[in-house]
Parts: structure tokens; sequence; C-alpha cells
């Protein structure tokens, strides 16, 4: 993810690397890595994409929770139905790349990616809500096809003593997404907002409003729709370039045994309370910073914020790749963990500037969570990597969940500063895996 949750599957492309061979054309059995100078560009246009798209929720909420005058649970249902595709996709997805190879399955889920921008036509055109969130589930399905293909790809195109870093080096484009499509798109998104609102309207008055507010919305992701169809393309040349692809068939239930694993599944759950903070954090963000005791400015003038929380993730992951190589892996995920639920104390019971920053400050601290949870949980795997990787593709359902009681947690209390309790929640049981994952695994 996030990083926008980047299923760093490692193992399941060392297990992919074994059916190439020296006599392959791409392959190199030397190395068990595949020969493709030209591609690794292809795919960090990939990470940088669907890092970018799913980013550009957390303007969205704020749009549509004001168009359609929604509470802060219905607003959630956004986060809901984009990360409810993790359950529902990755596992038929996978099946899917499995089967048409990874070239083809990128252009499958760019495509996919597409069609879901598309529909936010019609949901503009009819005003209706649910057909906003049918959209963002269609095009989240691409994103998981596309992760799917993105993920172990990466770890084959060079040596496997190396994919760490190029992994590392990866999510950093997908982060740089994350950073600069808010920043885009809270001045084109939000920067739409008039002195009214739809409170102001009913009937025909509230639908032609929220038709014309929702304008540029289109816009934005008919200029994605656009980009995307550009990259399917030249991905769709390179389609031949991964001659001899094989993949290892597997049952649809594969992986769920490893919850018995203690390791693994604590980490697993990790995995899933991790992803709902980060999520639930950037999901209101934007109404939180709009509070009178916070900063108390429109939408349109505080929007671009948010970029700041998904930048210090960006920033963090270069710090942490080095400090990674130095520190218990462990032990560093305990201490970002308890610095994030820190600044989460600092922000809830402050005002104004330094409320508002040290919530943002959250970014820096997720930054190395993702990657170092898979990884901690991930070890001595063996040739069950690939199941486990599935395994945690489906634990980012926890995007979908923890936004959504967060916002019921808003509205039951009517404080946006007590539902972040929820957050600190997860980011407690992030450190306590971490400090029991201190120590390298031994069986």
């Amino acid at each position: 993810m996030g990083e926008r949750y980047v299923v760093t599957a490692t193992g399941a492309a060392a297990d992919a690397a074994k059916h190439y061979s020296s006599s392959d054309p791409v392959g190199d059995g030397a190395e068990g890595h595949v020969h493709a100078p030209s591609l690794p560009p292809f795919v960090f246009a990939l990470f940088f994409i669907f890092g970018g798209i799913t980013s550009l929720n957390d303007v969205l909420i704020p749009k549509l929770k004001e168009l359609f005058t929604l509470n802060y649970t219905q607003a959630m249902l956004v986060q809901f139905c984009f990360f409810a595709a993790y359950l529902v996709i990755g596992i038929p997805g996978a099946k899917l790349v499995k089967r048409i190879g990874y070239m083809r399955g990128a252009v499958a889920g760019l495509l996919t990616m597409t069609l879901g921008c598309l529909l936010f036509i019609p949901a503009s055109t009819t005003a209706t809500y649910p057909l906003f969130l049918l959209a963002l589930f269609i095009l989240a399905s691409g994103v998981v096809i596309v992760q799917v293909v993105a993920n172990p790809l990466i770890s084959l195109l060079g040596p496997q003593k190396t994919a760490h870093s190029r992994l590392t080096f990866a999510q950093a484009f997908n982060s740089f997404g994350t950073f600069l499509f808010p920043l885009i798109g809270a001045g084109l998104i939000l920067g739409t907002l008039a002195d009214v609102s739809a409170e102001d309207f009913e009937g025909a008055a509230l639908a032609a409003y929220r038709t014309a507010e929702s304008a540029m919305i289109v816009k934005t992701y008919l200029g994605i729709a656009i980009a995307i169809t550009v990259v399917a393309g030249a991905v769709w040349l390179f389609r031949n370039r991964l001659q001899g692809e094989k993949h290892e068939p597997s049952s649809g239930l594969a992986g769920f045994d490893l919850l018995k694993r203690p390791r693994f599944g604590f980490g697993a759950l990790s995995i899933f309370l991790y992803v709902g903070a980060e999520v639930a954090i950037g999901s209101i963000v934007i109404n939180y910073l709009l509070l009178e005791d916070v900063l108390g400015q429109p939408e349109n003038i505080v929007g671009w914020m948010v970029s700041l929380y998904w930048g210090g993730a960006m920033v963090g992951r270069f710090i942490g790749s080095a400090l990674l190589r130095m520190v218990s892996p462990g032990l560093i995920l305990t201490a970002v963990a308890i610095g994030a639920i820190t600044l989460i104390a600092i922000s809830t019971n402050s005002s104004g500037t330094l409320a508002a920053y040290s919530l943002l400050a959250i970014g820096l601290m997720n930054s190395i969570m993702f990657p170092t949870i898979f990884s901690l949980a991930c070890e001595r795997l063996g040739s069950r990597a690939a199941d486990g990787s599935g395994i945690i593709n489906v634990a980012i359902f926890g995007g979908a969940v923890v936004p959504l009681a967060t916002g019921a947690l808003a509205d039951l209390t009517g404080s946006l500063a007590l539902s972040l309790v929820l957050p600190a929640s997860c980011y407690a049981i992030i450190a306590v895996f971490g400090f029991y994952a201190r120590r390298p695994a031994t069986a």
C-alpha cells in the first residue's frame, strides 16, 4: 500500500525465479533472476500509479461528505469499498495473473482501473453516492491486480540478494505517488468548493448542485484514466518480454493454515491493524485540520496538507532503509509505533499548528511499518512464502474495517480527536509485535 500497501513478495519471487534457467532467453540461472533492463521503469510507473490513486481517497472523502451531507461513518464507506477489493479480488487476481502472465496481468489491472475511473461519469451525472462507491470498488480491483503483478516482478528483475533494496526503491515511487496525487487532487477537487453547501439546497436544486460540484472529480479521474490507458498500451508492447514465464498452481485457500504459526498470525494481524490505522488517519486528516481548535481553515486552503502526511512516509522510507541495516527491525518497529502513539497524544491534547503538524508527522512513523511487519512475519516460511504473501494481501482489508470503525466512533462521541483512540490502539498492538519479533525466527 502503504506506502500504499506494497505486498513485498520477495519469497514468492524467489520461488518463481526457480522456474528460470540459464537456457531461458531472459533468465539467469546463476542468480535466479530475469534480465530485462527495459522493464523496471514500467514497474516503477505501476508503483507510482497505484500509490497515488489510493491516496486520492483522502481528498475525495471530505468532498463527498459535503456533497451528500454524510456523517463520518457514511463517508468512510469510501475506504471500506476501496479496501474491500483486497479481500474480494486478492486471491482471484493472483489466479488471473498466474493464468495470463505478469505483463498481460498488468494490462488487465490497468484497464480495470480505467473502467473504474470512467464510472465516475455516470456517478456524477446522476449524483448518486452508491455509484461513486461502486466506481471506487472497481478502481481498487484493478489496483489489487496491478499489485499482484508489480511486487514479485520487481523482485525478479535482479539478483535475489538485492531484492529488498529494489523493493524499497520501488516503494519510494509508490510514496511519491501518495505525496503528489493528493497535492494536485486537493487543488482540483477541493478547490471547487463554493461558498454554499449541499445543506442549502433540496430537491432538483440539490441534484444540480451535486452534479456541478462533482464535475472536477470527473475531470480529475478522466485525466487519470487517460494516463493509465497510455501506460497500459506501453506495457502491452512488452507483453512477450518475459519468455518462459511459469507459475506454481495453488488452491484457493492456500496459506490460511499459516495463521496457526504464532509469529505469522501475529504479523498478519499487525498488517491488518497497520493499514487500518494509516488509512483511518489519512481519511480524517483534512476534516481534523478544519476543526476550529486546530486550523479552522476551509478545505481548499488546508486540503493540500494531506500530502505532508504521505510525504513523511516517503522521506521516512529512505531514512528507514539505512537504519534497518544497523538496528533490529523489530525494535525499530516498536519505536516508530510508540512514536505514532505519542504524536496522537500530543495532537489530541493540544491545539492550533501543534495539533495539526503532530498528526501529520505520523506519516513519518508509518514509513517502514508495512515492509518491516511483512518481513518479520514471513521469516523462515521458505517454500510457503508465496502463500504467506497472499494472506498478507487479504489482511490489507484492515484498510476497510478500521477507518469505518473510526468514523463510527467519531459519530458516536461527536469528536474526531476521541476517535483517534482506535488508531492509537492499533499502533500499541504493532509495538508489541515488534518487540515479540525482535529476534530472528527459529522455526
